[in-house]
Order: structure tokens, then sequence, then C-alpha cells
């Protein structure tokens, strides 16, 4: 696969010019969903966790924490803020930092956990060639709503042509998913199964 110069390098450009555009948003937005957290959940205000990157290379994602400490199922430890967190992806603010650093992109397929890497099929694995972003084309055509099998293919298709009008579109569907409140969680569940292969959904 032959890469454009966006995709080497333009990109690259656009994701550090973009996040310095959206701090002057981000930072008011990030600290009063910090408070919240702090004050509902207690210490530990950042959850952290290791996903795969491009070529899936482990690196640390950063969210807020949205989930109660303790044992129990995601329903039982999602609170009532953790679910206004996740459906406003005000959570997802400190991944700015992950772009900055270039783990992540503004735009790309989202980090996975690592121990979903032997489950992909090779077309599934494609999505690996690219960063993980903060929103994707699976995001754009419905956040969590959409099922595995297609968030992984819309990622492979994304993977094998990325363009700054593509990641142009992508952002604003995202944003136009985000505004409507679609797709916060898969539907039955409180946020989104585990992939589990093939087989998984």
């Amino acid at each position: 696969m032959r890469e454009g110069a966006y995709a080497r390098w333009g990109k690259r450009v656009c994701d550090r010019l973009g996040v310095l555009l959206l701090l002057p948003l981000a930072l008011p937005l990030l600290a009063m969903a910090a408070l919240l957290v702090r004050l509902a959940l207690g210490r530990g205000v950042i959850f952290r966790q290791e996903r795969a990157g491009r070529g899936g290379a482990p690196f640390t994602v950063l969210k807020l924490r949205t989930m109660a400490h303790g044992a129990g199922d995601d329903a039982a430890r999602l609170t009532r803020v953790g679910r206004w967190l996740r459906a406003s992806a005000l959570d997802e603010l400190p991944q700015l930092l992950n772009v900055w650093r270039g783990e992540m992109s503004l735009v790309g397929p989202r980090p996975l956990p690592l121990d979903y890497l032997p489950l992909y099929t090779p077309r599934q694995a494609a999505r690996l060639r690219v960063r993980p972003g903060l929103c994707g084309l699976a995001q754009a055509e419905g956040r969590n709503a959409v099922p595995w099998e297609a968030r992984l293919e819309w990622d492979a298709r994304y993977a094998a042509r990325v363009t700054l009008s593509g990641d142009a579109r992508i952002a604003l569907r995202c944003a136009w998913v985000l505004l409507r409140g679609r797709g916060v969680a898969a539907p039955g569940h409180a946020t989104m199964p585990r992939f589990g292969g093939d087989a998984g959904a």
C-alpha cells in the first residue's frame, strides 16, 4: 500500500496543530470533568490502560475514570457521572496528550486492548497499519452501536486509504453522532462487549 504525503507526514502535522487549537476549549472542560470525577468517585481521576497502537505496539491510553472501584460487572460499576462523561465523550479528553506524543491521532481506529491482537483475522489486523485515533470511521457509523464485525471492517477500510478530506469528513460525522447522543453503548450492554474473535460480537 503506497501512502500519500498526508498519510506519511501531513497527518502528524495536522494532529499537532489540532491539539493546539483544541486546547483552549478542552482544558476548561477537562478541569470541570476531572472535578466531577473526583467528587463522585474519589481518588484516581485518570484511568490508564495498555492498548495496541500502530503496528500493535503497546502504549498507555489515558481516560477520565467513569467506573467505581471494586468487584462487579461494568453495568454495576458505571456511575451516573460516568454515563454522562461517556455520552459526551469528555472522558476521552486526556487522550489529547496521547495524540500530542504521537501514540494516537485525532482520526483513526479506536485503540483496543492488547489481548485482542491474536483474535484478529488478517483483514481485521489491517487496522494496525495506522495510529489509533480519538474518533474513527466506525465511530462515525454509530459508535458502540456498531457490532464488532462491522466495526473492524470499517477500521480496515479506513487504514487502506488515509486522506485529509476523508479525515475531515469522519471528524464532522463523529461530531454529529456525538451531538445526537447515538451509540453510547451496544444494545443490551452498559458499554461494549468484549471482542471474542470471529464469533464475538
